[in-house]
């Protein structure tokens, strides 16, 4: 069943835990429906890299100037046409609501899947900033978006095409197709 949405549509936020596939599903659910793509790690200041770069989780406090800086990037985008998709972790309901804030036409798709699943592709992952030890805390972290969010969870089990899939079909959305 498709979410319930109006069009046209301002941003997708791919959220998940570190591992989840967040970037690799955007990028190319980005790709499919022909919207430019965003990491939401591209926003964080340099502090907070640094910080969980040496295994230290963040705080509300880091975040909230990083949740801003998506937020705007949204409004932005959408102020100027451009549909985009953005990988954001957005972990709490609070920060999904900061980064939504009140948007009709914004939607969030929520990777899910199992810690064993996560941690082993965090274990496979090279030059990251964001260490495999601190999957923990995410997960602990961690809020799943509940029925009144504007959101659908995909399990990511599957291949990235069938996650791309599924989601395209979950949110009622169909691909544009390249000028012949």
């Amino acid at each position: 069943m498709a979410l319930h949405r109006p069009a046209p549509l301002a941003a997708i936020i791919v959220m998940g835990v570190s591992g989840a596939g967040k970037s690799t599903i955007a990028e190319a659910l980005a790709e499919r429906l022909g919207f430019p793509m965003r990491d939401g790690d591209a926003f964080h200041p340099p502090a907070n890299v640094a910080k969980m770069a040496s295994g230290v989780p963040l705080t509300d406090a880091d975040r909230w100037p990083w949740l801003k800086a998506i937020a705007d990037a949204i409004d932005a985008m959408a102020a100027a046409g451009t549909p985009v998709v953005i990988a954001c972790s957005a972990l709490k309901r609070a920060y999904r609501e900061a980064l939504v804030h009140g948007r009709k036409d914004v939607v969030i798709v929520y990777l899910k899947g199992s810690r064993e699943v996560i941690a082993s592709r965090l274990a496979r992952r090279l030059d990251h900033f964001m260490p495999p030890a601190l999957l923990d805390s995410q997960l602990a972290t961690l809020e799943e978006p509940r029925p009144d969010e504007p959101a659908i969870t995909v399990n990511i089990a599957g291949s990235v095409e069938a996650i791309v899939d599924d989601i395209i079909l979950k949110l009622g959305l169909a691909p544009r197709r390249a000028a012949s």
